[in-house]
C-alpha cells in the first residue's frame, strides 16, 4: 500500500537569481492564461481581445504615447511603494499622498505662477508637491519610527481623509482652488508658467524623463550609498542593525518621508503635465494603489519599476479602449491587473520556498 505524502515548504537559503526574472514573467503569463479562460467562458475571443489591447496600447503611436503618459505618474507611485517596502515598511497610503501632491502643486502654480518664470516655476511646483506628500505621511512616519505603530493602518486611513480634502477644496464655494468662472465645480487652472507643453498633439509630456531619472537615481542610491546599506541591514536584521550602531528610528523616518515625497511628486507631475489643475476625478483612478501592484510585480526593484509601470500602464490603456474598439467589457483590463498582482505575490512564495513531497510514515498499532 502506498504511503500518504504531505507537502512541505522549505525556505531557500538563497533564492536562485534566475527566479528573480522568471517569477514576474511567469506571473504575467499565468494572468493572461487564466484571463483567456475567463474570456472564453464569457463568449469572447482571447486572441482578438489581447491583440486589440496590444494594438491600442503599444502598437500604435497614439496608444504608445498614451501608455507612456500614464506610466509617468505610475512610475512615481510604484517607486514610492517599493522604496518603503525594501525596508519592510508598508506605505499603503501613496494614493492619499498623491492627492496632497496635487493640492500642493496646484497651490504653488496658482499663488506663485504669475510672478516667476517657467524655468523656476515648474521645478517649484514639483518641489512643493513632493513636500506636501512628505508632510502627509509625517504623522504615520513619526508614530511608526518612535512607537512602532502599524503604518499600514495609519497611511491607509489618511488616504480617505485626503480624498475628502480633494472634494472640499473643489466643491466648497469660494475655495482658492475652485474655478470661479464655471457653474459646475472645477479646479482652478495654474498659471501658464507652471505648465509644460506636450509632445506634439499627444498626451505625453517631458515629465516622463524625470520620473525615469528619479527611479534610476534611487536605484543607484539604494545599491551604492551608505544610506542604502543601512536600509538593507535594517530590512535583513533589525537586531544586527542595532549592534552595528545604525539608528533604525531615524532611517525609518527618512524612508517613509522620501516615500511620501515620491508619491506627492506623482501628483505634482499631473499639475505641470496633463491636468494643470486639481481634477476631482483623480479619486476614482487609483494611481496610488496601482503603484503597490507595480512594486509587487517588479519585486521592489527600483530600476524594474520603470518596465513594470509601462506594462501595467499598457494593460490599463488597452483595457480602457476595449469598450470603444470592440464590445469587450472594460473590466477585462481591471481583471488582468488583479490577476497579475495575485500571481506575482504567489510566485514570490515559490521564489522564497522550495516545495517537497514527504512521505508520512505509517504509525504501528
Amino acid at each position: 500500500m502506498r504511503l500518504p505524502v504531505r507537502i512541505v515548504f522549505e525556505q531557500r537559503g538563497e533564492a536562485p537569481k534566475r527566479l528573480s526574472a522568471i517569477v514576474p514573467l511567469a506571473s504575467v503569463i499565468a494572468a493572461l492564461f487564466f484571463g483567456a479562460i475567463f474570456l472564453v467562458a464569457t463568449g469572447y475571443s482571447p486572441l482578438d481581445t489581447y491583440s486589440n489591447m496590444v494594438h491600442d496600447s503599444f502598437a500604435s503611436s497614439r496608444g504608445l504615447t498614451d501608455t507612456l503618459a500614464l506610466a509617468t505618474v505610475l512610475i512615481c507611485t510604484g517607486i514610492a511603494a517599493a522604496f518603503a517596502f525594501q525596508m519592510n515598511v508598508y506605505n499603503i497610503g501613496g494614493e492619499g499622498q498623491l492627492y496632497l501632491g496635487l493640492i500642493g502643486g496646484s497651490w504653488a502654480g496658482i499663488a506663485l505662477g504669475d510672478h516667476l518664470p517657467s524655468l523656476i516655476m515648474v521645478p517649484l511646483v514639483l518641489i512643493v508637491g513632493a513636500l506636501a506628500g512628505a508632510a502627509w505621511i509625517f504623522v504615520p512616519a513619526f508614530v511608526r519610527s518612535r512607537l512602532g505603530t502599524s503604518e499600514i493602518v495609519s497611511t491607509l486611513l489618511l488616504t480617505y481623509v485626503a480624498a475628502s480634502l480633494i472634494d472640499y477644496v473643489i466643491y466648497t464655494p469660494g475655495s482658492f482652488f475652485r474655478n470661479p468662472n464655471t457653474s459646475f465645480p472645477q479646479g482652478r487652472l495654474v498659471a501658464a508658467s507652471a505648465k509644460l507643453s506636450p509632445f506634439g498633439d499627444s498626451r505625453l509630456y517631458p515629465t516622463i524623463f524625470l520620473s525615469i531619472l528619479v527611479a534610476v537615481v534611487l536605484y543607484w542610491m539604494v545599491k551604492r550609498t551608505e544610506f542604502g546599506y543601512r536600509i538593507k541591514v535594517i530590512a535583513d536584521s533589525p537586531r544586527a542593525a542595532h549592534y552595528a550602531g545604525i539608528n533604525a528610528s531615524r532611517t525609518t523616518m527618512s524612508v517613509m518621508l522620501i516615500s511620501g515625497a515620491l508619491a506627492g511628486l506623482g501628483g505634482a507631475l499631473l499639475i505641470v503635465g496633463p491636468y494643470g489643475k486639481i481634477e476631482p476625478s483623480i479619486v476614482n483612478l487609483g494611481y496610488g494603489y496601482a503603484g503597490i501592484v507595480i512594486a509587487a510585480l517588479a519585486r521592489n526593484n527600483l530600476a524594474a519599476i520603470v518596465v513594470s509601470a509601462i506594462l501595467f500602464s499598457g494593460l490599463r490603456v488597452g483595457g480602457e479602449k476595449l469598450q470603444i474598439s470592440t464590445s469587450t467589457p472594460i473590466h477585462i483590463g481591471v481583471m488582468l491587473q488583479g490577476a497579475i498582482l495575485l500571481f506575482a505575490l504567489g510566485g514570490e512564495a515559490f521564489r522564497r520556498y522550495r516545495i517537497r513531497l514527504v512521505r508520512v510514515q505509517a504509525v504501528a498499532t
